[in-house]
């Protein structure tokens, strides 16, 4: 939405890699895919999907499972498929925990800054594509899982925000559904219980930390969240 904006009134207006330095070291980590540069084909989109209909992510305050709508939102579902494979979510941080409304990811701006700083929640992944129209049976339920942008034609980039509450008739069905959080609601529930700066901001004050974000089929994907 971004509903990164800093008052209540305005939520509803919008809403490295170390050298091994000797066999010793033991091994080296698997190498990352490259992150993408655009948003996928629906070509593309089929093949990540193929494999993907579940995200595990875990953070410094737990784990959560994310069922992805790859059938109804399937450009926004593969974009980010295709960022969590490649680590770009990696370090991020939840920007923005608003109680009773969204917890908001996906700026890589707060890898290296967990504070509050000009242009909080503008970054994204070096690109912007169209908002895939909301499939009709989907709905802004608590748990779901939403694409972030201007509500605006080719904003959708990396943001994403989980509905903390039953949203329907507070949102415009300008942001893209594409998942919802089906293991690890307890999780969901302690993110969005951590104490804020000003609960009209909600930048966390101890922050809740992307660690990663695991992509797969079903229950083959693992570690399992708690809850």
């Amino acid at each position: 939405m971004r509903p990164r904006a800093s008052h209540a009134p305005a939520w509803l207006a919008l809403l490295v890699a170390l050298p091994v330095a000797s066999c010793s070291a033991g091994p080296s980590p698997t190498p990352r895919v490259p992150c993408p540069t655009s948003a996928p084909t629906p070509a593309q989109a089929a093949t990540l999907l193929a494999g993907s209909d579940q995200a595990v992510v875990t953070t410094n305050k737990g784990g959560f499972t994310i069922t992805l709508y790859g059938g109804r939102a399937p450009i926004a579902a593969a974009n980010f498929v295709a960022l969590a494979q490649c680590g770009f979510y990696d370090g991020i941080s939840f920007h923005r925990v608003l109680a009773g409304f969204v917890a908001q990811a996906g700026d890589p701006q707060t890898k290296t800054n967990h504070g509050d700083f000009a242009g909080l929640g503008s970054g994204g992944p070096g690109y912007a594509f169209s908002i895939e129209p909301v499939a009709p049976d989907l709905r802004y339920d608590r748990y779901a899982v939403v694409m972030a942008n201007a509500a605006q034609p080719n904003t959708n980039g990396s943001q994403f925000f989980i509905d903390l509450a039953d949203l329907n008739g507070q949102l415009t069905r300008d942001y893209t559904i594409f998942g919802i959080v089906s293991r690890g609601t307890d999780t969901v529930d302690a993110i969005a219980r951590v104490p804020v700066n000003d609960p009209r901001i909600g930048l966390p004050l101890d922050p809740v930390i992307i660690q990663s974000i695991l992509v797969g089929k079903g229950p083959s994907v693992s570690p399992a969240p708690s809850g």
